[in-house]
């Protein structure tokens, strides 16, 4: 997948997951009750600073906080820019 955007120092570009559609039971959710999602496909990343290695690669899937990040969207698809530092867990 090749993304135009390359995020500088620290930052890392985001591909989140899509909300669910449906619980655990069989019952759907409309779109105005969704939760935003938490977990998504690390596509871009920064080559990092002096004082911050980066620790998650290209293909990584990582939980991050509910309101981390800032969204953009490219050629119709919606992403998340984010510091390494708001990534919770790399899963």
């Amino acid at each position: 997948m090749a993304v135009k955007i390359k995020p500088l120092a620290d930052r890392v570009l985001i591909e989140p997951k899509e909300a669910e559609e449906k619980t655990a039971s069989g019952i759907y959710i409309p779109d105005t009750a969704k939760e935003k999602p938490q977990r998504g496909t690390v596509i871009a990343v920064g080559s990092g600073t002096k004082d911050v290695t980066m620790e998650v690669k290209i293909g990584d899937e990582v939980l991050y906080g509910k309101y981390a990040g800032t969204e953009i969207s490219v050629d119709g698809k919606d992403y998340l820019m984010m510091k390494q530092s708001d990534i919770l867990a790399v899963i």
